[in-house]
């Protein structure tokens, strides 16, 4: 199995194991070894992953960091864990701190055993970094992160690549948050900025206001339409092999029960969206639709046994039912537009786990 699918069934099996997880030595042992040992690292060799390291910073001695892992008996990342939900603040990691000036690592990580964060020494050598250069989590799996979290794994260990790309990860993560806080809350000066674009009169308090509001929904919709633009591009260029079967008549009618079955167009747009987001997880060929008279279910091999989420579009209220098991537990959560079945795209990816051999 590829490193990104062991990752992604280690992180749903988290989903069953949280509520059980409330002290850090909890967290270590069902979180944060397992996660090692996806790295391809031993976790019951000390001479490769030392629990409890001890390294004597100047007055203060006996002082144990939770986990070193070590190349050639040298100490190269130094691992400080928290109880499961711990918030991972700055302050948490003064212990963190000072061992990372007292030995030769270079990599330095605080973790709750969902979250990691991976520090260096930036901007300062051989002091840690305030802000981590960068942030991974099992929660919600970026995949423009695993080939960063790849050089950081026992058979690939690369040091020097890693450091070489920490400076761009951290102030490209920075500029991350800046732009989500934005998005989410835009600032004075960068309302004043684009309505300074778009408006010549004086930008009184109520006209900043009306500005805010609407620079937010500018920005929502500029990125939809980017996103659909996108999956439209993507669908245009496919082969005719992975062009969704239309019928020849405007719906997909099928008697069932004595009842008609009708495919909507939202439901089509929402299987075309789905294998996008499936497109380099499995072959999208594979990837079917079957409509039934309470939801239009998608498919692994067009197989009722393998559901991979369902489109619940027949109500007022739409659902998109997402599959957490190999028992086809189904989570059902709300959409308010198909754009939304974007931001569950990992849980919908992993459920092609349940299925493989």
């Amino acid at each position: 199995m590829e490193f990104s699918n062991k990752l992604r069934e280690f992180a749903g099996r988290i989903e069953v194991v949280k509520t059980h997880l409330t002290t850090e030595e909890g967290t270590k042992t069902s979180l944060v070894m397992p996660f090692l040992q996806l790295l391809g690292y031993n976790v019951f060799d000390p001479t490769e992953v030392t629990p409890e390291f001890i390294a004597d910073v100047g007055t203060k001695k006996g002082e144990k960091v939770d986990y070193a892992i070590k190349r050639d008996g040298q100490p190269i990342v130094l691992i400080e864990c928290k109880p499961l939900n711990s918030p991972l603040e700055t302050c948490q990691c003064n212990q963190l701190r000072r061992y990372f000036q007292s030995t030769n690592a270079r990599i330095g990580v605080l973790t709750d055993g969902v979250r990691y964060l991976f520090f260096t020494d930036l901007d300062k050598s051989n002091i840690m970094d305030n802000r981590p250069f960068m942030e991974f989590s099992l929660a919600e799996i970026d995949d423009g992160l695993l080939p960063e979290l790849r050089k950081l794994c026992k058979d690939s260990w690369d040091l020097d690549a890693t450091l070489s790309a920490a400076t761009e990860l951290k102030y490209m993560n920075q500029l991350k948050r800046v732009i989500a806080q934005e998005l989410q809350e835009p600032s004075d000066g960068l309302v004043r900025h684009f309505a300074s674009q778009v408006y010549e009169g004086q930008l009184r308090q109520d006209r900043r206001e009306f500005f805010a509001k609407l620079l937010k929904r500018a920005f929502k919709q500029h990125i939809n339409e980017e996103l659909k633009s996108s999956v439209n591009s993507l669908i245009a260029t496919r082969t005719e092999q992975d062009q969704p079967q239309e019928p020849e008549t405007p719906s997909s009618i099928e008697a069932q029960a004595g009842r008609l079955i009708v495919t909507s167009d939202e439901e089509k747009e929402g299987y075309l969206i789905v294998k996008a987001i499936l497109r380099d997880t499995v072959d999208v060929s594979r990837v079917a639709m079957r409509d039934t008279q309470s939801y239009c279910g998608i498919l692994l091999d067009d197989i009722n046994r393998k559901p991979l989420c369902r489109l619940h579009f027949n109500g007022r209220q739409k659902y998109l039912g997402l599959i957490v098991d190999k028992d086809k537990k189904e989570d059902r959560v709300t959409i308010e537009s198909l754009d939304d079945i974007y931001t569950h795209a990992d849980r919908i990816r992993a459920a092609v786990d349940f299925y493989q051999d």
